[in-house]
């Protein structure tokens, strides 16, 4: 039997799998120009790491906390008709972070470079704030550089980006790592511990990342917001839309393979055997997943298995409501180990650090202590992350290791000046086994391959594969991890699949705002 449709039809069908921020870019983009969408989710509510948990009856973002490039959201709302600020409200912050060490000494970063280079004089001198008015510049300007050629761009090369920049291409600092980079910026090490934790957005190690990463003190310095109601609003506001333009969301249930065809993807298979035929089938889960033949064999065979010494980090949480004093907690609160480099020694060696560094989220919090929404008796949401290997396919971390490394943890906040004080009972904790569980086969990574090497950044699958008919979307996809990179990776793939289900197979590599499909086009 020919499970194909007419791909000439004016309801042409696809089936997302996956309904993370990838998934769900490419479901509203889909659904507004007139496809029919399906979105299969095996989960029961739309979200992927934007899930929330409920403790002790309060809601807490367990995943992503951080919202950036909000450009990539108003221009996928935008091409929908829509205002994102009508559907997801937001205030901006104008401390980005707050950074401590054992001790009590403290600084802030800043929306405003100017106010973080003051601060920085403040905390370590002036040499070291001119240091950072050279960073912030150089910065800017890798962003500038790789934003079109990279970001926007189905399937970049070091070729395209040289191609289109020549020799100012190298001032990405490709082959340099970021904690060599940081090192030539700054003397004073609390300041490579602060910048160096860029590596860690991408699961990677400072020491092995390349220095283009960078960019991100850019991009956060453009804006960090916070989103009212949690970040779980950017995925209902998501898939309200696409719903709202026609698009069918299936939760709870799950699928068995991809429907292949005459050298085609035709559909999905459901696990109770159910068909469901499509045009094309968006993947919107961690490509070790499809590799690992989760899919079936035919889309194992268009994505390369990667080793396990490749994965991005993995993480332990502690999520609690909890009583915090002593420490002046913001929304965004890291806590740095005294020894950077044996910390990461430590992480990539597979053991859980003697010191971790502590990237801690009052939700609660803005910019000027409690928001007034904090949970009864004092207690506030208080979500900590701490960066382990992953391999929680193959090593658990045993019950009493996990006890005692909250117990270093607690040891390590309060050198820096924090108590925290809380009930078993209104705590949880999640380690690489918990999302190896969630994300089959990646044994808890949760940024899909680490960032490391100069090429590394070009590694990463294409949205477009090799199979007629599939796409990927998603962090570990390109152009890469985060809520907006996988947001990018979901328009970039439904940009794709339009232009190559009208016949107009991309010939070069990125996409603009433009009128043909929305304000999405491949050129």
């Amino acid at each position: 039997m020919n499970f194909m449709r007419n791909a000439g039809s004016p309801h042409r069908r696809v089936v997302i799998i996956g309904t993370g921020a990838g998934g769900l870019a490419a479901a509203l983009e889909l659904s507004a120009n007139g496809f029919e969408v399906i979105a299969i989710e095996r989960d029961t509510e739309p979200g992927g790491k934007l899930k929330p948990a409920t403790i002790g009856g309060a809601t807490f973002d367990v995943g992503p906390t951080v919202f950036t490039m909000r450009w990539v959201f108003e221009e996928l709302f935008a091409a929908a008709g829509e205002d994102l600020s009508a559907h997801i409200p937001m205030q901006p912050v104008e401390i980005l972070a707050r950074h401590a060490w054992p001790g009590g000494t403290r600084l802030d970063l800043f929306a405003d470079p100017a106010r973080t280079q003051d601060a920085i004089g403040d905390f370590a001198g002036a040499a070291e704030a001119r240091a950072f008015a050279n960073f912030h510049a150089e910065a800017k300007t890798i962003y500038r550089l790789v934003e079109e050629p990279f970001l926007r761009a189905v399937n970049p090369s070091s070729i395209d980006l040289i191609r289109r920049h020549g020799l100012e291409g190298l001032r990405i600092k490709p082959f340099t790592t970021l904690w060599r980079e940081l090192g030539r910026h700054f003397r004073d090490p609390r300041l490579q511990q602060t910048f160096g934790r860029y590596a860690t957005y991408c699961g990677s190690t400072p020491f092995a990342a390349p220095a283009t990463l960078m960019l991100i003190a850019y991009v956060e310095q453009q804006g960090v917001w916070l989103v009212e109601g949690g970040m779980r609003r950017i995925a209902e506001a998501m898939a309200a839309l696409a719903s709202a333009r026609g698009a069918t969301f299936r939760y709870g249930t799950h699928v068995e393979r991809l429907l292949v065809e005459g050298g085609r993807v035709a559909g999905v298979v459901l696990a109770d055997g159910e068909v469901v035929a499509a045009d094309a089938v968006i993947v919107n889960g961690d490509v070790a997943a499809v590799a690992a033949g989760l899919f079936g064999p035919e889309a194992a065979r268009v994505v390369p298995r990667r080793p396990k010494s490749g994965r991005s980090a993995s993480a332990i949480t502690f999520s609690m409501l909890a009583e915090a004093t002593g420490f002046p907690l913001i929304r965004h609160n890291f806590f740095f180990s005294r020894d950077y480099r044996a910390e990461f020694d430590d992480i990539v060696a597979g053991r859980l650090p003697v010191e971790p560094t502590v990237y801690l989220c009052a939700q609660d919090r803005g910019d000027n202590g409690l928001s007034g929404n904090a949970a009864p008796s004092s207690r506030e949401r208080l979500f900590h992350q701490l960066n382990v290997v992953a391999r929680g396919d193959e090593q658990p971390v045993p019950p009493g290791e996990i006890e005692a490394y909250l117990k270093r943890t607690v040891t390590h906040l309060e050198a820096c000046g924090l108590s925290v004080r809380w009930h078993p009972d209104e705590m949880m904790v999640a380690t690489p086994s918990d999302f190896h569980r969630r994300f089959p086969a990646t044994g808890g990574a949760l940024y899909g391959q680490a960032t490391h090497g100069w090429r590394a950044p070009f590694q990463r699958p294409s949205v477009r594969t090799t199979l007629p008919g599939l796409y990927l979307a998603g962090g570990s996809a390109h152009p890469g991890a985060g809520v907006p990179m996988a947001a990018l990776s979901g328009r970039t793939a439904a940009a794709c699949l339009m232009a190559e289900l009208a016949g107009e197979r991309a010939a070069t590599a990125g996409w603009r705002q433009a009128a043909a499909w929305g304000d999405l086009s491949l050129r």
